[in-house]
């Protein structure tokens, strides 16, 4: 049953990230708003669904280390998973407010949850500023979309114009059934991650692996699974705006919303793993910090940068493997890591100065 139920839970991910996708797009044009604001806004929230349900039910339950840890790992699984597989499809021209401000934001919002967590622990109060900031966010791009100039407003109406091809749109063109797809597309993703979610669980559990290391993986690569879908999927279609708005503004998402709303509903404050204090946590924000670069080389991700994405997070999760199992080359892989990855940071600091000091970051999509 559990194979019969990850094999659905697939199905209905590409299902529902199609429907999504379509519906997303072809809304935006239609009200004249940028693909990028409702990559931001309602694909990213959309497809945040799944965390905000597995997180916040978790921590009504008292599974703190499944909450806390299906948002740590499907921010890092966000990053360097779906950009890096995005990236090798097509490489993906990065907008330049996502540069200025979003991947900024995504970093503060890091930086927060860490210096929050830092006591040991996540309370309420905590939870309600965290809660209070999405609100602000999501107003900030609401109220940045409605001051789009008249040059903006004239790309989007062009982009319009040719995805129905210069003729006038019909019956399924009406805002209304776009809006049908994007709510029957989310009612997939969440069914779809419903079932995955719980088929790898029950195989997790099934091997004795504990509740931290099945959030960090499992539980946040299957919660995660609609983003891979939707950004695959827009990366496919060419609308490479939503599938970087949604990598990035479901991070935002997972870590002000999906932790926040966890946060007020617990019985008591969520207490964080010293694990996840020394390493995961620290992971995420050097994961958030290392976009800015490989943003600014070239206003771009190349698929080389996609293929070193997809790296590191495999050598992360040889990493967790070797922590659950006490297994005797923990230390040597760590100590490798620990030349390696300043090599790494060094490697993107320096192609993105070369590329700022020779001017050739290229205009936002």
């Amino acid at each position: 049953m559990s194979v019969l139920w990850f094999v659905l839970g697939l199905i209905a991910l590409v299902a529902g990230a199609e429907l999504l996708v379509r519906g997303a797009s072809r809304l935006a044009l239609s009200f004249g708003i940028s693909p990028l604001v409702v990559g931001l806004t309602v694909v990213a929230f959309g497809t945040s669904a799944p965390e905000m349900a597995v997180s916040v039910q978790s921590a009504w339950a008292g599974q703190v280390d499944i909450a806390l840890g299906n948002v740590v790992g499907s921010n890092i699984f966000n990053v360097l998973v779906i950009l890096g597989l995005s990236a090798l499809i097509t490489p993906l021209v990065v907008h330049q407010q996502v540069i200025r401000q979003e991947v900024p934001v995504m970093i503060g919002v890091s930086l927060l949850l860490w210096a929050m967590a830092a006591d040991g622990g996540i309370g309420r109060g905590e939870g309600l500023l965290l809660a209070g900031l999405v609100v602000a966010y999501t107003v900030l791009l609401i109220r940045q979309s409605r001051r789009e100039t008249a040059a903006v407003q004239a790309e989007v109406d062009a982009e319009y114009a040719e995805a129905f091809d210069g003729a006038r749109p019909g019956w399924r063109d009406h805002w209304g059934i776009q809006l049908l797809l994007i709510l029957a597309g989310l009612a997939l993703l969440l069914m779809g991650s419903r079932w995955l979610v719980e088929a790898a669980v029950g195989f997790a559990r099934h091997l004795g692996v504990s509740e931290l290391v099945i959030g960090l993986t499992i539980v946040a690569a299957g919660t995660s699974l609609p983003e891979v879908a939707t950004s695959v999927m827009a990366a496919i279609r060419g609308e490479r705006d939503i599938a970087v708005g949604n990598v990035v503004g479901s991070n935002i998402f997972n870590i002000l919303s999906v932790l926040g709303f966890s946060a007020l509903v617990a019985p008591a404050q969520l207490i964080v793993a010293p694990a996840l204090l020394a390493v995961d946590l620290p992971v995420m924000v050097a994961v958030a910090v290392a976009c800015l670069p490989v943003f600014f080389t070239g206003a771009r991700v190349a698929r080389w940068e996609g293929l070193l994405f997809l790296m590191l997070y495999t050598a992360y999760t040889v990493y967790l493997i070797l922590r659950a199992g006490g297994h005797g080359a923990l230390d040597d892989f760590g100590a490798v890591m620990l030349l390696t990855l300043p090599l790494v940071a060094l490697t993107l600091a320096i192609l993105a100065w070369r590329h700022w000091r020779e001017g050739r970051v290229g205009p936002g999509a």
